[in-house]
């Protein structure tokens, strides 16, 4: 673990892998440290911005004493997004898979996913599970893909906010809008919460 500045009110601790993050994301959820305003997971790191009442050095000091917590995937709680699975990758990916749609649908909604960290656009939520997902992206982006897409990329699954250029595999949408600004949050997905792709 490695302990850099970040401005003048936060610090960026670097881990090993994801796996690493979110368990001592989870940690610092259930215990944050006193003046702590804000804790952000990345994909490699965790962000802790202070208020003015406390210290880097007294911050850096508890983020050193932190013990990533062991059931970090179960502590979040759980929503069930309904899915048609109608994506125009979902082919491809059974093809990459070497298996049938049926199985790629039957594998995507026994996984229970959780939200690793935000990114990209406002709203969408990097989701990982225990298995070993190694989803290629496109080698063409599409220009548009719609809002509530259901994806693929990677490790990671995910629900795009709003239409936008991606390149990840398409497996089908939703209809429930996973950022919503008349919604109190506004996103849906926020890392540490569990996610449970259901039939539509």
């Amino acid at each position: 673990m490695q302990i850099l500045p970040c401005g003048s009110s936060a610090l960026l601790v670097e881990l090993d892998d994801l796996d690493q993050v979110l368990g001592y994301y989870a940690a610092l959820r259930s215990d944050p440290p006193a003046g702590v305003v804000d804790i952000v997971p990345a994909g490699r790191t965790v962000m802790v911005t202070i208020s003015p009442s406390t210290t880097l050095t007294a911050l850096e000091r508890t983020l050193r004493a932190t013990t990533p917590a062991g059931d970090h995937r179960t502590e979040g709680d759980l929503i069930e997004l309904p899915v048609v699975y109608d994506g125009e990758d979902l082919a491809d990916v059974a093809t990459l898979l070497s298996c049938s749609v049926d199985e790629v649908i039957q594998r995507h909604t026994s996984e229970e996913w959780t939200v690793a960290f935000c990114g990209f656009a406002p709203g969408f939520g990097y989701l990982t599970s225990e298995s070993s997902w190694d989803i290629p992206r496109r080698k063409s982006p599409r220009t548009k893909v719609p809002a509530g897409a259901v994806a693929l990329a990677g490790e990671f699954s995910g629900v795009y906010p709003r239409e936008s250029p991606g390149g990840w595999q398409l497996l089908g949408h939703t209809d429930v809008a996973v950022f919503d600004l008349a919604r109190d949050p506004a996103a849906l997905l926020s890392p540490g919460r569990r996610v449970r792709f259901v039939v539509a």
